[in-house]
């Protein structure tokens, strides 16, 4: 009996060390990895500016009487685009808006190239400002806030996406219901 009281003695001391080690181990253990949200690719976002365009179906839709030298090179500036050349693109737009810096249209084609080179900040900016500038309808406008919507969910804005996407819906004219 003397030999057990002397063994439980023995580990007495070595008991909160132990504990203790126990412990260390399980709180060293990975944390689960919280759920990433998903980012969506700078194309995809550009595509889903470009169908809320489409997909306008107002009464009102603008086309103001455009140069043909700014058409030449918003022309070149999508074909650099689709080719995946967005340097060149940018230089043909910003060509364009040297000549024509009130351009709606022309604005937001820079814009729409500025999130495929990830300049955020310069779309919003610029989606804004063709915004001021367009007619307030229509698919260019659709398109305007798209790119705002596009933007401020890529910086996890929730409330800044939910004031956008309202906005988008505001460009939209509906025709006269006739019966």
């Amino acid at each position: 009996m003397i030999m057990q009281f002397r063994s439980s003695r023995l580990l007495t001391p070595f008991m909160p060390a132990a504990v203790a080690g126990a412990l260390l181990t399980a709180c060293a253990q990975p944390m689960p990895e919280a759920p990433r949200p998903s980012v969506k690719s700078n194309a995809a976002m550009v595509a889903d500016i470009q169908a809320a365009g489409e997909r306008d179906k107002s009464v009102i839709n603008v086309h103001p009487l455009s140069d043909p030298g700014i058409t030449a090179l918003q022309d070149g500036a999508r074909d650099d685009e689709r080719n995946g050349q967005y340097d060149s693109a940018a230089a043909k737009l910003d060509r364009a808006l040297k000549l024509n810096p009130d351009s709606p249209g022309v604005l937001q084609d820079r814009a729409e190239l500025a999130i495929y080179m990830g300049n955020y900040d310069m779309a919003e900016k610029l989606a804004h400002q063709s915004w001021s500038l367009g007619s307030k309808q229509g698919p260019l406008c659709a398109r305007n806030w798209q790119t705002i919507v596009e933007i401020r969910q890529h910086a996890n804005d929730a409330a800044g996406a939910a004031a956008a996407i309202k906005w988008v819906g505001e460009c939209r004219e509906p025709g006269i219901q006739r019966y």
